[in-house]
């Protein structure tokens, strides 16, 4: 994929982890959390008023700390189409 495909697949990817309406697992949402925050350059400190999540989400962060933008989007999309694919095959039997 180039840059533009990957920017495409990344924010068709956001968008349907946040039109999802079930819970997701706690490390799903810890990794996804950390691709995200990598692959747009956000650079804010976790601000959750409980400082036991807020240090999973340093912790992601810092696991993701020597990956490029582009690396944590693709990341990002290996990781919900992996996500969905294991529902949908968990449903199916």
């Amino acid at each position: 994929m180039n840059k533009e495909e990957i920017d495409i697949a990344f924010r068709k990817a956001v968008e349907r982890i946040n039109a999802y309406t079930d819970p997701f697992p706690a490390d799903v949402l810890l990794r996804l959390y950390a691709y995200y925050k990598r692959a747009t350059h956000d650079s804010h400190s976790p601000r959750s008023d409980n400082p036991l999540i807020n240090a999973f989400k340093l912790n992601a962060l810092f696991q993701t700390r020597d990956i490029t933008p582009e690396e944590a989007k693709i990341l990002y999309i290996e990781n919900v189409e992996a996500y969905f694919k294991s529902k949908e095959q968990k449903k199916a039997k």
